[in-house]
């Protein structure tokens, strides 16, 4: 029986495909994302022009302390979360995104205090940009389950300009990150990372600079 669904499944793909054009699979994401997206907005403390977010996301989380510019594109299976009850911090958490950025899909990215991102951000799949952690290390927190511990800001967390993220890539609380810097994938960025810069590695280190006429 299930090999006879399979079959006229198929049959029934193949036939679509000699009617309809072959980037018609791709309008109907393009239509399923602009639906979600006009279903969300409305909850986000600004969502730009032209901007979309794609069916659908993995988890969104106080979706009116997050602001995104215009015409970013976010893909689908994205985390996007502020809290607003962290340990440390007293103030409303903001997850600020620029204009013209592309996150790609698998994406989480985490406010409690404060996440600016700037314009142009280009990132890889599965990447990780955050100002909290589940606690701080000492003897009483290791003895509660992570998830119950509470979420602690160590830091706001900048990203410039024209920044580029590789796939993997993790931007840990309290950094800065430059206009113009390349992220090699699978890095791990604990510090800040100067502008018209290459960072890799675990942690992320700087291994090509450009001195511009601005400098």
């Amino acid at each position: 029986m299930k090999q006879l669904i399979k079959t006229i499944n198929e049959s029934l793909g193949l036939i679509l495909s000699l009617l309809l054009l072959p980037k018609f699979p791709e309008h109907i994401r393009a239509c399923k994302a602009h639906l979600y997206t006009g279903f969300l907005k409305r909850h986000f403390l600004h969502f730009g022009y032209n901007s979309v977010i794609a069916f659908k996301a993995h988890q969104l989380h106080d979706l009116h302390c997050i602001s995104i510019g215009n015409y970013t594109q976010i893909e689908k299976d994205v985390q996007l979360t502020a809290w607003q009850k962290p340990a440390v911090t007293s103030s409303k958490p903001l997850l600020e995104i620029g204009n013209n950025c592309i996150i790609r899909r698998g994406t989480a990215i985490s406010a409690a205090n404060h996440v600016v991102i700037g314009d142009n951000l280009l990132t890889g799949t599965n990447v990780l940009i955050t100002d909290n952690a589940h606690g701080i290390f000492s003897e009483e927190m290791l003895t509660l389950p992570p998830n119950e511990r509470p979420i602690v800001s160590k830091g706001e967390v900048n990203i410039g300009n024209n920044v580029w993220l590789g796939n993997n890539v993790c931007i840990m609380p309290g950094v800065t990150i430059g206009n113009n810097v390349v992220i090699g994938a699978n890095s791990v960025v604990t510090k800040s990372i100067p502008a018209n810069s290459t960072a890799v590695g675990i942690p992320a280190k700087v291994i090509k600079s450009i001195i511009t006429s601005n400098q």
